[in-house]
């Protein structure tokens, strides 16, 4: 630790002297006319700007105000931090790379997991229908495969990191910094599948959707946080109860289509009234019912093993067919990169949309579900 610190200090006086030299060289200044401007001996500044004599605390207060930076400027430039931004990096390091990260688009695309590098650039699918293909392969080797701006919508459903077992091609343990970086990399190309006015929405819990909304919204163009109310969800000690998944909700600027979906007026199960009281206003409202807000209360879980078409958690049909109804018309392109239980792609092709998609695990139980009749949640 404390070679550390002398390396970085020996840095930092290294970096004042190049400051200095610059400085000097720009104004055409001697090295006696600099002194006398910073009321200090020429000698002792020759070896300031050597490196082989470090400035006072008092000296570089001068420096800054000769090269009108503020003194916290001038030590970052020359590599040392403040001593409470050092504090805080010391005290959340990760939290703060990743902040830095988020604010000066500045990430590390390293793959991060152990694929093989030598992959081929083209799959073939494992199954087609007339509208849509599905791919067995990991999404960062498949995405970069197609072509720019070629997806009306893309709607992604990933693993939220959480240890599930999905199987043994996938990891849901990573640590917190890894999984962001490798959220960043399929994110990454798919925007760059996003044609123009295309919508794309993001489905994980709020702790990651976080990240996501921040890295996205530099890139796209926001439009709603959509809460989709999580039904029994258990209760975290030390936490505010947790009772919402986020959907995130962007398009690559104007969306080229937006559909306003109407729900039925909420009434009580047992009584048939009105839940909610419309102040006197109830008689105006449209009897097709309520136009669809960012709240969503009433999409089902899938938990009951007659809905489900694997182990794993799925999504529920109807929000798919939501989402899919409000970004895209008939003849569209949806993509999927993280196939799951192959909801967005069941719903795709009831709804006349194009498809495509891919599952890193096994995709029997997707191919299945085309094949037979489901009772759909």
């Amino acid at each position: 630790m404390m070679l550390t610190k002398l390396v970085n200090k020996r840095s930092f006086y290294l970096s004042i002297s190049t400051l200095l030299k610059k400085a000097r060289n720009d104004r055409g200044l001697s090295m006696r006319e600099l002194a006398n401007k910073l009321k200090l001996d020429a000698a002792h500044l020759c070896r300031i700007e050597n490196g082989t004599v470090s400035p006072s605390e008092r000296l570089l207060e001068k420096i800054a105000k000769f090269l009108k930076v503020d003194l916290n400027d001038l030590q970052v430039s020359a590599g040392r931090l403040p001593k409470d931004i050092y504090e805080i990096f010391s005290e959340h390091p990760k939290e703060a790379a990743l902040t830095l990260r988020e604010k000066f688009e500045v990430y590390n695309y390293e793959r991060t997991d152990q694929v093989e590098t030598n992959k081929p650039k083209y799959f073939e699918p494992v199954f087609e229908t007339s509208l849509g293909k599905l791919y067995q392969c990991d999404c960062l080797d498949f995405l970069p495969t197609l072509a720019n701006e070629s997806m009306d919508c893309i709607f992604a459903d990933p693993p939220f990191n959480l240890n599930k077992n999905y199987g043994p091609k996938s990891n849901d343990n990573l640590a917190e910094e890894r999984y962001i970086n490798w959220s960043y990399q399929w994110l990454e190309e798919c925007v760059r599948l996003l044609k123009p006015g295309g919508s794309m929405f993001v489905y994980n819990i709020p702790k990651w959707n976080i990240y996501y909304a921040s890295f996205l919204t530099q890139r796209l163009t926001f439009r709603h946080w959509i809460a989709v109310n999580i039904k029994l969800s258990l209760p975290i000690q030390g936490r505010l109860y947790p009772s919402h998944y986020s959907l995130l909700y962007f398009t690559k600027g104007k969306p080229k289509t937006f559909n306003t979906l109407r729900v039925p007026i909420p009434a009580c199960r047992h009584c048939g009234g009105d839940i909610k009281d419309y102040g006197g206003h109830r008689k105006y409202l449209n009897p097709a019912g309520l136009n669809i807000t960012d709240v969503w209360e009433d999409i089902p879980p899938v938990r009951h093993k007659k809905y489900k078409t694997r182990a794993a958690n799925e999504l529920s049909v109807k929000l798919l067919d939501r989402a899919l109804r409000i970004s895209t018309q008939e003849g569209d392109t949806v993509l999927d990169p993280f196939g799951g239980g192959g909801t967005t792609y069941y719903v795709a092709e009831k709804l006349k949309r194009n498809w495509i998609g891919c599952e890193i695990e096994d995709c029997s139980h997707i191919i299945r579900r085309f094949k037979q009749e489901l009772v759909i949640a």
